[in-house]
């Protein structure tokens, strides 16, 4: 292995079997229940698809994973992958807490994994993809871990200026913390495939054929309780904050909270969330 491929998405190992990776952990129910109803979408997709041989990129603790094994039943079966030990690590546990047979988890990085050639007949992720440094060399991985005529379904986020909810924490705490550089165009990242050419482009370089991206608008909601632990728990600006003094930290989560507050309305916090439904075959 090449010192080059040794370093391959070191950033985001680093990140994900650290704190993010943690708090993801302590606050996965409050995840599965904001996110589930995009398990039903890439069920659909997969029963479409004929699926039997599912791989989950980037599939966290396994709410995806679980949820489209289920849905193909006892012929099907679905493996996770996800460079996050923590994650993986909650995943075989609920997995096998609830009896499911027909799942796998696996503790890697899907761009360098060494898969079995020709193993797949469908790559599924529920915003898992968009982390990659080098996403065409990736998505070509993938694609060797695939069958011939084998299906690609992914949900990746559109532009940050269609998810205001989604980056309000940063933009609040913006004026207590000018250090913290603003996220970079196409970087690896939440937002790194907002533009659809680049995402097709990407695809195709990789070997992927008939790409096709459709807006998927999903209605979401978050209990007031579930908002005060996503504001301070989840996104970058839930990184910086154990490292602040204390009088800074509560003025960062005040102002954080105060940003928040244009989605409350009878203790619930509501915002759609603006993604891309990306398809394509081998």
């Amino acid at each position: 292995m090449t010192q080059s491929k040794i370093e391959a998405n070191q950033a985001q190992a680093e990140l994900w079997n650290g704190l993010a990776g943690q708090n993801w952990v302590e606050q996965n129910a409050m995840l599965d229940r904001l996110f589930e109803p995009f398990e039903r979408t890439l069920l659909d997709a997969a029963r479409q698809e004929g699926a039997r041989e599912v791989l989950d990129v980037g599939c966290g603790a396994g709410a995806t994973t679980f949820a489209v094994a289920r849905g193909l039943g006892r012929e099907g079966r679905c493996t996770g992958i996800d460079l996050s030990a923590p994650l993986i690590a909650l995943a075989r546990r609920r997995a096998a807490d609830m009896g499911a047979s027909n799942t796998d988890f696996v503790v890697a990085d899907a761009q360098r994994c060494d898969f079995q050639p020709a193993t797949f007949d469908m790559v599924i992720s529920r915003f898992g993809v968009m982390f990659f440094d080098d996403p065409v060399a990736a998505f070509a991985n993938l694609r060797r871990a695939t069958r011939p005529e084998a299906s690609l379904a992914c949900i990746a986020w559109r532009g940050i200026e269609e998810n205001p909810f989604m980056t309000t924490a940063e933009r609040a705490a913006a004026p207590l913390l000018p250090e913290q550089p603003p996220r970079a165009p196409n970087a690896p990242g939440q937002f790194a495939f907002a533009d659809p050419d680049r995402v097709g482009g990407v695809l195709s370089a990789a070997g992927w054929r008939d790409v096709d991206l459709q807006p998927l608008d999903v209605a979401c909601a978050l209990s007031a309780d579930d908002l005060e632990t996503y504001l301070t728990r989840m996104g970058p600006v839930s990184l910086v904050l154990p490292g602040l003094e204390a009088d800074r930290r509560r003025a960062v989560i005040a102002a954080v909270q105060r940003g928040f507050e244009p989605f409350l309305a009878d203790g619930v916090a509501r915002f759609t969330a603006a993604c891309w439904l990306v398809r394509a075959r081998g």
